[in-house]
């Protein structure tokens, strides 16, 4: 068994300190980020969106950018 050395001052400092299991942090972590379920004209227009990017894609239509100055 580790033992782990906790100094006040830092828990003082983020202001507590929650200690858990590694399989109820990710359970938690998981519930964290909403689900979004799209149905009708919303998922058919997303789905189209993305067939598009990923289309573009494909042939070349797309470049990579550092700011957006560049899409002059």
């Amino acid at each position: 068994m580790a033992i782990i050395t906790l100094s006040k001052n830092k828990i003082m400092r983020e202001k507590g300190m929650v200690i858990l299991p590694l399989e109820e942090y990710n359970k938690l972590s998981e519930r964290a980020v909403p689900e979004y379920y799209l149905t009708g004209k919303a998922a058919r227009d997303l789905d189209m969106l993305v067939s598009d990017g990923l289309r573009d894609y494909a042939t070349g239509k797309c470049r990579r950018i550092k700011s957006l100055s560049d899409l002059d």
